[in-house]
């Protein structure tokens, strides 16, 4: 699929690229350049409004590729602001249950997958191209979560939960989840705004991750060339 979507001249099957905010998708659209065959979309924010949203996009048809871009929290020792992770995997990280033990995720209780998989080669693809190109980029596990994680208590059960925990963002495991039940590729982006750990407004650096978001989505468009 990937080999025929990067056909240079005539992109038959179109990307879809979510975000959850207008600054979010008005960067993207500014590292496409107005390149032909990407819609760029509003999905709301969480991960119920992200599915939800894509999955209409997706009912059109035509589409060979959907992404979730943003920015979001990154984990200590992996992820500095104004760094881009590139997923490995896309994880709903609070999708389980509390038990006497401890968290279990919907895997462990035999509910189905809290994991959805991405394109592999092309998250290598991506993430060796970004830092080809003088960015910082890592591939590794970005979790989704309804709330956002305010204190170091909670970044560190989740690293501890997801082993190569890299960022947080909300929205990716709906886009992804979407994206599979069309039975296409899912990919997630996200530029890193802050640390994640305890909230502090003050330590957030949004134009910085806005900006790599940009150039990120410029590399993008590159590697699908």
């Amino acid at each position: 699929m990937i080999q025929a979507m990067t056909q240079a001249s005539n992109m038959e099957t179109k990307v879809l690229i979510m975000t959850a905010v207008e600054a979010e998708r008005d960067a993207v659209v500014r590292g496409l350049g107005g390149a032909a065959g990407y819609d760029v979309r509003i999905a709301g924010v969480g991960p119920a409004a992200a599915a939800a949203c894509t999955a209409a996009e997706l009912s059109s048809g035509g589409y060979g590729l959907v992404v979730s871009a943003g920015i979001g929290g990154g984990f200590a020792g992996r992820a500095k602001i104004g760094d881009l992770v590139v997923a490995s995997e896309i994880v709903a990280a609070d999708l389980g249950a509390e038990t006497p033990d401890g968290y279990a995720s919907v895997d462990e209780l035999g509910f189905g997958s809290s994991v959805v998989l991405v394109d592999a080669e092309l998250a290598r693809r991506w993430t060796e191209a970004l830092n080809a190109a003088g960015l910082v980029a890592v591939a590794g596990p970005i979790l989704t979560l309804s709330t956002v994680t305010g204190t170091a208590e909670t970044a560190a059960k989740l690293a501890e939960r997801v082993p190569g925990a890299s960022a947080e963002g909300m929205e990716g495991y709906g886009v992804a989840v979407a994206a599979r039940q069309f039975g296409l590729p899912a990919m997630e982006i996200r530029a890193v705004s802050n640390p994640i750990g305890p909230r502090d407004r003050s330590a957030w650096r949004i134009p910085d991750a806005l900006h790599s978001l940009e150039a990120a989505s410029s590399i993008l468009k590159e590697v699908l060339r």
